[in-house]
C-alpha cells in the first residue's frame, strides 16, 4: 500500500517537478487556470451579453441550446472577428437574459467558443483589470492582493492562483505593501481554505515579527484540526519568525512527541526541510538537531534520513546503524534508506558499517545496491552484492531516484544529492491519510532487459550497465556536485507530453462544466 500510493505520486511529481518554478507560496497549490492564463492561451477572448433566453428545449445529447450574445467588448483577437457584432455558441445555463459572460475562441481560421462564463460586474472589471498588469514583475502582485477574500468569490479565487503561481522572491518585494493586520484578521477565520491559510501564512513570514508569535503558538498548540490546518505553513512562518528560538516548540510538539499525529510530524519536517534548503534564518546545524529526533521514532525515521543525507549530517552513523539492527515489522522499510545514506557517505566508518549491516540483512543490501548501483570514494559494493547485481541485470529493473535530485540536477549547487528509498511495508491510517501530503518520493524509471551475463568478469561493470541515464546523473551529483549535467530535454518531453495531453482534455471538461457550476443565481 505504501509503495503504490508513493509511486502515484512520484509520477506526477517527476512530470511537474521539470516544469515547475519556486511559487510566491512554497506551501500552496494552484487550483486552477488564472483568467490571465486562459485569456493568453486563446485567440479570442471577449465579454458579451445574452441576446435573449432561448426558447427550444436543450438537446439532451449535447446538455445545452445554441444562443446568440451581442458583444459588449473584444479583449483579445479583434482582427479574427471581421467586425462581428455578436456570436453564436452552446449555452448550458438556465435564462439569465442581459446578464455578461466571457467567451473565448481558439482557431482564427474557425473558430471554436469555449462555454460562456457568467460574470458578475465587479468579475467583469477584474479580469479587464488583470490583463493590464505587467506579466514579469511582482507589481501585478498589488493588483491581485486587493481582491483576496473579496466578495466576489470568481474574483478572489483567481487573485489566489495567481500569488500561487507567483515567483517566491515576488512576496519578499511585495513587503512594503502588505496588509499585516488584514493577513491577522483572515487568519482568525477558522473555517478559511487551508490553501489560502498557507499563502497568509507565507505573507506573514514576510512582513510579520516577533510580537505575532504568541499568535501563532495558540494555533500551534490548539487541539482545533482548523486552527491547525497549513500546519505545514504555519509553522513554516512560526519559525521564520522566531528563528532558533522558535525551535524547542516545534521539536516538542511534534518531533519528540511519539504521540503526535503523522500529518503534523511530516508537516514539521516539511517546514524544516524548507527553511534548510531555501533560508539561512536558522543555521542548517540546528535543525539537524531537530531532525535528529526523529530517529528515536524507528516508524518515522526513514523520513528524515534523506535529508540527513542531502545535508552531508555524518555524525549518525552509529545511531542509523542501531536503527538498521534493531528494526521490526514497524520499521523494516528504515533498513534500505540506512543502507544508501552509509553508501553516500565518504567517512570510513560508513564502509565498515556497511559490511557488518550485510551480515545483518543481505537481501537488504542487495536491493539497495541494485537500486542504486555506484560506488562512492569511501563504499566498495562487495563481491557478493556485485553478483546480484549482475543477476538483476538479466530483468527488467526498475530504478528509484529522489523526485528533488531530479529538479535539483538541472541547476548548479553546492550540497550533495543522495536518493533514500522506502521498502514495501503497511501504513498505518495516520500514514495513509497524510501520504498525499509527501514531497519527498521515489521517481519510477524502466530499463530495457539486457542479455544474461555469462562472464563473471562482467559482474564488476554490472551496476553500470544497469543503470539509467537519471541514476548516472544522480551518481555524478554525489561524487562531483559541481559539474552536475543537465537531464536530456528528450526524456523531459517523453514524460511531459502524456501529462500535457491529460490536463488538457481535463481542462476541456471543465470548460465545458465551468458555467453550470460557477454561474451565480440570476
Amino acid at each position: 500500500m505504501r509503495s503504490l500510493l508513493t509511486w502515484l505520486l512520484i509520477l506526477t511529481v517527476l512530470a511537474t517537478a521539470p516544469l515547475s518554478t519556486a511559487s510566491a507560496c512554497p506551501f500552496c497549490a494552484a487550483v486552477s487556470q488564472t483568467f490571465s492564463e486562459e485569456i493568453e492561451s486563446m485567440d479570442v477572448a471577449l465579454i458579451a451579453k445574452l441576446e435573449k433566453v432561448p426558447a427550444t428545449t436543450p438537446d439532451p445529447s449535447i446538455g445545452g441550446v445554441k444562443a446568440n450574445f451581442i458583444i459588449t467588448q473584444v479583449i483579445k483577437g479583434k482582427e479574427h472577428l471581421n467586425d462581428a457584432k455578436s456570436v453564436e455558441t452552446l449555452y448550458y445555463g438556465e435564462g439569465r437574459e442581459g446578464r455578461k459572460f466571457l467567451i473565448m475562441g481558439s482557431d482564427p481560421t474557425n473558430l471554436m467558443w469555449s462555454t460562456p462564463t457568467l460574470l458578475e460586474d465587479s468579475t467583469v472589471d477584474y479580469i479587464l483589470g488583470s490583463i493590464k498588469q505587467p506579466k514579469d514583475d511582482y507589481h501585478r502582485l498589488i493588483y491581485f492582493q486587493k481582491y483576496l477574500e473579496g466578495k466576489d468569490d470568481m474574483a478572489s479565487r483567481d487573485a489566489y492562483d495567481e500569488f500561487a503561481k507567483a515567483p517566491y522572491d515576488w512576496l519578499h518585494s511585495l513587503k512594503p505593501d502588505m496588509n499585516h493586520d488584514q493577513l491577522i484578521e483572515w487568519l482568525k477565520n477558522d473555517d478559511l481554505q487551508a490553501n489560502h491559510r498557507r499563502l497568509y501564512f507565507t505573507m506573514l513570514g514576510v512582513c510579520g515579527s516577533k510580537a505575532d508569535l504568541p499568535f501563532l503558538e495558540t494555533m500551534l498548540k490548539s487541539d482545533d484540526r482548523k486552527q491547525k490546518a497549513g500546519l505545514d505553513a504555519l509553522i513554516g512562518c512560526y519559525l521564520t519568525l522566531g528563528g532558533a528560538d522558535g525551535m524547542p516548540l516545534i521539536e516538542k510538539l511534534f518531533l519528540e512527541d511519539k504521540e503526535a499525529e503523522y500529518a503534523d510530524t511530516y508537516a514539521a519536517i516539511m517546514a524544516i526541510r524548507f527553511h534548510g534548503t531555501e533560508t539561512d534564518i536558522i543555521p542548517r546545524e540546528r535543525l539537524l538537531q531537530g531532525l535528529h529526533l526523529m530517529l528515536d521514532r524507528p516508524s518515522l525515521a526513514d523520513l528524515v534520513i534523506v535529508d540527513l543525507a542531502r545535508w552531508e549530517d555524518w555524525s549518525v552513523i552509529d545511531r542509523l546503524s542501531t536503527l538498521f539492527k534493531e528494526a521490526n515489522d514497524d520499521s523494516s522499510w528504515v533498513r534500505v534508506p540506512v543502507i544508501r545514506y552509509l553508501m553516500a557517505c565518504p567517512k570510513p566508518e560508513a564502509k565498515e558499517a556497511l559490511a557488518e549491516l550485510e551480515k545483518v540483512d543481505p537481501e537488504a543490501m542487495k536491493r539497495a545496491q541494485t537500486f542504486f548501483p555506484f560506488r562512492n570514494s569511501g563504499v566498495t559494493p562487495s563481491r557478493d552484492a556485485e553478483q546480484a547485481i549482475a543477476m538483476a541485470d538479466q530483468k527488467v529493473g526498475v530504478q528509484l531516484v529522489s523526485a528533488e535530485a531530479t529538479q535539483e540536477l538541472t541547476a548548479d549547487t553546492e550540497t550533495t544529492e543522495v536518493e533514500v528509498g522506502v521498502d514495501e511495508a503497511p501504513l498505518s491510517e495516520d500514514q495513509d491519510a497524510a501520504v498525499e501530503n509527501m514531497n519527498e518520493a521515489p521517481v519510477i524509471a524502466t530499463d530495457e532487459a539486457k542479455e544474461p551475463l555469462t562472464e563473471p568478469a562482467a559482474a564488476a561493470s554490472a551496476a553500470e550497465r544497469f543503470a539509467t541515464r537519471g541514476d548516472r546523473l544522480l551518481a555524478d551529483a554525489i561524487q562531483n556536485p559541481q559539474a552536475v549535467e543537465a537531464p536530456s530535454a528528450n526524456r523531459l518531453v517523453l514524460v511531459a507530453t502524456p501529462l500535457v495531453v491529460g490536463l488538457l482534455l481535463a481542462l476541456g471538461m471543465w470548460l465545458i462544466l465551468r458555467s453550470p457550476y460557477q454561474a451565480p443565481s440570476a
